[in-house]
């Protein structure tokens, strides 16, 4: 009697979610990123995005590190992070501490931009930190063979000098923005809480000045920073082109949706994933989640892919954009297939 009843118990179970997934296969689906997508691929090839402007050729987040990789390629995406500094400028940096990356110490927050720049500090080292605090020695940057890279080294595009012969000087993200008008750049926001809202404000405000809207795209991994994202996205604070990249629990969202065919529901306004190949066990790069991504008009970018066959694995299941700190070794990869890389 029990196990009959148990059976009609699970039946109904059975029953009410077929009819729910029923009801949602006709339910209108929500709007994820309604306008033309710049962070797909152009053609067959992925973008060619360079991490922190290529960190394993220049020092990362520097001005000379993205004239490197516009060397390699023209229509190279750049990737970079952003803080603020205490009078309000944002500034290229992976951390929000200068302790790892430059020649003196602090948070970015307490430092003026005016005071970087009239210090001449350099930002070309990779020293040892300990939760973002000088643990050792200061080390000055060095490429993988051991040779130490100065802003000479650079090949500049015709009509363009060093800022500095020895000295990696501080980036704006409006120098950024301004030398390389055309290029795709990818921005994220590092500082958490309301500093980091005060410096998406900013980064906002240049995107508006400079009508770059079109071809940045936003990204943070902090949650608040992400519902700002979406708020003024819903509240037509931006263009419609507005574009960004989800935090952990948007992409989660997605991953799970579309393993039961359900991520045609998944109705965030963003452009973009950008993931790494696996993450906790899971194998992210997949055919099957690319391709619902672009069903859902959704790029789908991978970080930080430095080995050959990771990069000829992501070509051929369709990604869109390949970030990489070895611009170069990514662009022999591509010119190693007949179609042209964009």
């Amino acid at each position: 009697m029990k196990k009959r009843k148990g059976l009609k118990i699970a039946a109904a179970v059975i029953l009410c979610a077929a009819a729910l997934y029923g009801v949602l296969a006709f339910w209108p689906k929500g709007d994820n990123y309604p306008q033309e997508n710049a962070m797909q691929k152009d053609g067959e090839l992925p973008i060619l995005i360079a991490h922190g402007g290529g960190n394993r050729e220049f020092p990362d987040n520097t001005l000379e590190a993205f004239y490197n990789a516009y060397s390699v390629d023209e229509n190279v995406m750049m990737e970079t992070d952003v803080s603020i500094t205490r009078d309000g400028v944002v500034i290229l940096s992976h951390d929000t501490t200068l302790d790892r990356k430059t020649n003196v110490t602090g948070s970015i927050a307490d430092w003026n931009y005016s005071d970087l720049i009239e210090q001449k500090v350099d930002f070309g080292y990779t020293n040892p930190t300990e939760d973002g605090v000088l643990s050792g020695e200061r080390v000055h940057f060095a490429d993988d063979s051991g040779a130490l890279k100065y802003p000479t080294d650079v090949e500049y595009p015709e009509g363009v000098e060093p800022r500095d012969e020895k000295v990696f000087l501080a980036t704006t993200l409006e120098e950024l923005i301004t030398a390389f008008p055309e290029n795709r750049i990818n921005v994220e926001i590092k500082q958490p809480g309301q500093t980091g809202l005060c410096a998406l404000a900013e980064v906002l405000r240049l995107l508006e000045k400079y009508d770059a809207f079109d071809r940045v795209v936003l990204a943070s991994f902090h949650e608040e920073i992400y519902d700002e994202f979406r708020r003024v996205q819903a509240e037509g604070e931006v263009p419609e082109c507005f574009m960004y990249s989800p935090a952990y629990n948007g992409a989660i969202r997605f991953y799970v949706m579309q393993l039961f065919r359900l991520d045609e529901f998944f109705g965030d306004g963003m452009c973009v994933f950008q993931l790494p190949m696996e993450e906790m066990g899971i194998k992210l790069a997949s055919k099957g989640f690319v391709n619902a991504a672009h069903r859902n008009n959704l790029a789908v970018h991978y970080w930080t892919v430095n080995d050959v066959e990771d990069m000829e694995k992501l070509i051929g299941i369709g990604a869109d954009g390949i970030m990489t700190d070895y611009p170069h070794r990514l662009k022999a990869v591509y010119e190693s297939y007949s179609v042209p890389s964009r």
